[in-house]
């Protein structure tokens, strides 16, 4: 087992990708503390979880954008686990549809709160058990507003791409405490954020968008498990010293990535960066 008595935290666990992420993580063997807002969804998933599950799994109620609510999280991990060593930020919204100035400020607000500030929160509150880990790693969820706009969907767009910069950053300050911090992209899934798309319609988030989002569903989508299979990568020692990068679980060949450790170390492969002219062949500027 990959993940043979580490304790990891992994919040927004109740549906879909978090569950997906708990659930890979307690079949390897891992002490599993699940979190999320809503209290019906996670007792059931806890309980199909405690199944297959080798070590602990823990439910607990939280709300990651409120501080006491992550200070219960982690006084909970320390208690019923003794400490953490992999911290999953997977708990995250959509936020408002639509044009900026048509949209809920107050939602646009909300919607980074829980996105950006609470995955910050998380990271800044669990820190101190993380470093007290043999080998910490923090896994924070990216998703397609990092690397690409998203018309009337600016609140996640923008959160997103900071989360994913975020986690650069902070991978560096980690880098001597042995920490490893990456960001995934778990491809197009199936979820409730694909309904709330449909459901929305394309006067909200656009024609283009919308049809995309109907065919998504109609195609299936990419599998939960796919993202779930790099967290466990990204969780267990096999990637130990790859930090800092933004990866795809669906179109990175990250299982090949530990014969190219000193390419990932040394360049800035799978992060975010400004283009110039010169990198597109043009000779001006």
């Amino acid at each position: 087992m990959k993940l043979a008595g580490k304790r990891a935290v992994v919040t927004g666990a109740s549906l879909g990708l978090g569950l997906s992420i708990a659930r890979s993580f307690a079949v390897q063997g891992a002490n599993v503390l699940m979190c999320a807002r809503g209290v019906a969804d996670l007792e059931r998933a806890s309980e199909e979880i405690r199944k297959v599950a080798v070590g602990k799994v823990i439910a607990m109620q939280a709300d990651i954008s409120r501080e006491a609510g992550v200070s219960n999280l982690v006084g909970a991990a320390m208690e019923r686990m003794g400490g953490t060593d992999i911290l999953v930020c997977n708990a995250g919204v959509y936020g408002p549809k639509g044009a900026l100035d048509e949209l809920d400020w107050d939602e646009w607000v909300r919607a980074l709160q829980i996105n950006l500030l609470g995955t910050v929160l998380c990271c800044r509150l669990f820190l101190p058990l993380v470093k007290q880990s043999s080998r910490g790693k923090i896994i924070l969820l990216s998703g397609g507003g990092a690397t690409k706009p998203l018309p009337f969907l600016s609140a996640y767009a923008a959160s997103k791409a900071a989360v994913v910069r975020f986690a650069e950053t902070l991978a560096e300050e980690l880098r001597a405490d042995g920490i490893d911090v990456n960001s995934i992209a778990p491809g197009a899934l199936n979820t409730r954020l694909l309904d709330e798309v449909i459901e929305a319609g394309p006067e909200k988030v656009g024609k283009a968008f919308h049809e995309a989002a109907v065919q998504q569903r109609e195609s299936g989508g990419t599998p939960l498990e796919a993202g779930a299979e790099l967290s466990v990568f990204l969780a267990g020692d096999e990637s130990n010293g790859i930090t800092g990068k933004l990866i795809s679980a669906v179109w990175d060949p990250w299982r090949e990535f530990g014969e190219h450790r000193d390419d990932l170390r040394n360049t800035d492969t799978y992060t975010l960066r400004r283009v110039v002219p010169k990198d597109r062949g043009l000779a001006w500027g």
